[in-house]
């Protein structure tokens, strides 16, 4: 059972869950008007119930037969949840408190939190999933809750996921490596603010991978919460500009000597205990920005984010 499974990751998990063998059951209130898993609608395996992922009487019938459950509905991302912070509230944290209130014991979950807990890390200094949470924005403290639920109500899974990137069906544009290639594609120019800001990211479908990598690998991972990016890629914005350059040589960009970013986080990321488990990513920051650039030669509107 997964909530939110026409989002930008669900639209790549449930398609792949399903070429696994795995009966499906989504849960999505199609708040942008997606039409992200029509393809799923020919699987016999697959089941879509459209509502809202805080509906007790939806989700009590949705997770009744699921041996995993992994909530994906989320309103994701730092702006789109100062700008409605109840609303984030309550579908972080109230939707999640549904789906405890009516999950078995025996019931599996996999949750994706956000590495943005980390708020401010020290300089040269990794953060490991032992590094203290200092998350700098409501979205950083209301995922923070979410996974102490989670990992207290046992028999899960967390993951500390860094700035996914990647062309997805249900395609964001607000995500920092997908704007900045699309800047580069559309505009060719971009005007970075505290440019020495450091993020981890990692591909959409490497997302999924973890996924299905935790629930071959459940009773070795379970109880525990894991860092999810790549591990050469720990890049400050001016560093990204520069690979996407490598592949749009007339990408223009610059810093802007006043101005912040209304994003302050910065931090360089671990993401040994994952490996430590067999899981490696398949995409490449590279691969992906080439994947983006493609992808953007079809895209040119601008419904495709969070904000």
């Amino acid at each position: 059972m997964v909530t939110g499974g026409a989002g930008y990751i669900g639209s790549i998990f449930v398609p792949a869950l399903l070429r696994e063998g795995f009966k499906v059951q989504v849960l999505d209130n199609f708040m942008f008007g997606q039409t992200s898993l029509l393809e799923c609608c020919s699987s016999p395996d697959f089941e879509i119930t459209r509502g809202d992922a805080r509906d007790e009487r939806l989700v009590k019938a949705c997770v009744a037969d699921a041996d995993y459950i992994i909530p994906l509905a989320c309103l994701t991302g730092a702006p789109i949840c100062d700008r409605n912070p109840s609303e984030a509230k309550g579908v972080i944290l109230g939707a999640l408190d549904v789906i405890l209130k009516f999950r078995s014991k025996s019931q599996r979950l996999i949750y994706p939190t956000t590495n943005s807990g980390y708020g401010l890390g020290e300089k040269g200094r990794f953060c490991t999933e032992e590094t203290p949470l200092r998350p700098v924005s409501l979205y950083g403290r209301l995922k923070n809750s979410a996974e102490e639920k989670i990992l207290a109500a046992g028999n899960s899974v967390s993951f500390r996921l860094a700035t996914a990137f990647g062309v997805s069906p249900r395609m964001r544009l607000d995500l920092l490596v997908n704007d900045f290639t699309y800047r580069a594609v559309t505009d060719r120019f971009v005007v970075l603010f505290e440019a020495h800001f450091k993020r981890n990211f990692i591909h959409v479908r490497d997302i999924t991978k973890a996924f299905l990598h935790a629930m071959k690998n459940f009773e070795k991972m379970k109880g525990e919460m894991f860092n999810l990016g790549l591990s050469d890629a720990n890049l400050s914005k001016l560093e990204l500009c520069m690979e996407i350059q490598k592949q749009l040589p007339d990408f223009y960009f610059s810093e802007s000597a006043i101005g912040k970013d209304p994003d302050k986080r910065d931090y360089i990321v671990s993401n040994a205990k994952i490996e430590k488990t067999g899981f490696k990513p398949d995409v490449s920051l590279q691969k992906g920005i080439a994947e983006l650039i493609k992808g953007f030669r079809i895209i040119r509107r601008n419904q495709y984010s969070n904000v």
